[in-house]
């Protein structure tokens, strides 16, 4: 009975590693790439102000 026991604790932590994996990896809601490259723009505009003139 105690092999049984020991060999259950694998098993349960397979389980639970699954579970937790699925959720993990879940389906998130897509945002897309807007804000990302506004904020890429208004640091390359930034940048350009910033140079000095040569």
């Amino acid at each position: 009975m105690a092999a049984l026991i020991w060999l259950l604790i694998p098993l349960m932590a397979a389980i639970g590693a699954g579970l937790w994996g699925s959720w993990a990896n879940r389906t998130r809601k897509v945002r897309g790439d807007g804000p990302e490259l506004d904020g890429y723009a208004r640091f390359r505009e930034a940048m350009e102000r910033s140079r000095p003139s040569t």
